[in-house]
């Protein structure tokens, strides 16, 4: 006796194979049609008795199925841009695509061009904090990647926690008097008033945990040049906890956008080359769509204010 379906059906095929009944005949006297007969005889002869296993009776396409010219369009922006569900919807939107992004992220998903994160825990909610432009801007150093020309050089960056606006520049060395050049140069070029910034404990930056407690006269403080800039300025400096980079989180994340759409993508032959290139992409990046933004560039974000 039969254990299986596909055992069944090759005992109903069995004796057409050996050529002792014709599909015409056995059709009279089997329960199945000569077109199963037939189904069965061309799956055996292609894949063998495995071939005869019961398929799934899903249906393969859906009346509201995404076209495939769109498919193909998402799948070729996520390769090219990298960009996530939403920022990919927005572009479509642009070519006059209507979708849903919770589509364009199962497509993403489906094609295996999603990322992998660690599981997160769930954290304390909070109250984002609604900021003006200038209001509070976030500077810290990156050093580039590799040498060029066997030197090492570092970019700053300033990001405007309201508008996401950035300014960068390379310098040769991430030193105290390139910080305070990259904080005039910030002034000068930033389109709105710059209240505060705020920055990590680096050297560069503050001697508040390091300068003012190594101190050989504790009632005689040597303020660091940047301190003393900003209170000339009447600009506030705000420094993070000792260890807590999220507290810079929106350039630190920036910082990773660099990495990936910048670094990865190119490479430099001289320090002119890396400023010019820098410089370039400072102006991409202050015309792409942000989630935090709800789809709009960080130049337009400025001229709602």
């Amino acid at each position: 006796m039969p254990k299986s379906t596909k055992e069944e059906k090759f005992r109903w095929i069995k004796p057409i194979l050996d050529r002792e009944i014709s599909i015409k005949n056995m059709a009279k006297v089997c329960p199945f049609s000569q077109r199963s007969l037939k189904y069965w005889l061309a799956t055996f002869e292609e894949f063998g008795i495995d071939g005869l296993e019961n398929k799934s009776r899903r249906p393969k396409s859906h009346p509201n199925e995404t076209p495939i010219r769109i498919k193909e369009r998402i799948i070729e922006l996520r390769k090219d841009k990298k960009q996530c569900a939403l920022k990919i919807k927005w572009d479509l939107e642009d070519e006059g695509i209507g979708i849903h992004f919770q589509t364009v992220q199962k497509i993403i998903k489906n094609e295996g061009l999603t990322r992998k994160y660690h599981s997160r825990k769930p954290g304390i909610p909070y109250v984002t904090k609604q900021w003006q432009q200038g209001e509070m801007v976030e500077i810290d150093v990156k050093w580039v990647p590799g040498r060029i020309q066997g030197e090492r050089y570092y970019q700053f960056t300033a990001i405007d926690c309201a508008s996401r606006w950035r300014y960068l520049n390379a310098y040769p060395f991430a030193s105290n008097h390139y910080a305070l050049e990259f904080l005039k140069e910030l002034i000068a070029i930033a389109p709105f008033k710059i209240k505060a910034i705020k920055t990590d404990n680096a050297s560069i930056f503050t001697n508040r945990y390091l300068g003012l407690a190594m101190s050989k006269d504790p009632l005689n403080l040597r303020l660091h040049d940047l301190d003393v800039m900003c209170h000339n300025l009447g600009i506030d400096h705000y420094l993070i906890d000792p260890g807590k980079p999220a507290q810079n989180g929106k350039v630190e994340r920036s910082h990773r956008t660099d990495q990936e759409h910048f670094y990865d993508q190119l490479t430099f032959k001289s320090f002119e080359e890396l400023q010019y290139k820098i410089r370039l992409w400072n102006l991409e990046y202050n015309d792409t769509k942000h989630c935090a933004l709800n789809g709009k560039t960080p130049n337009q974000v400025l001229r709602l204010f």
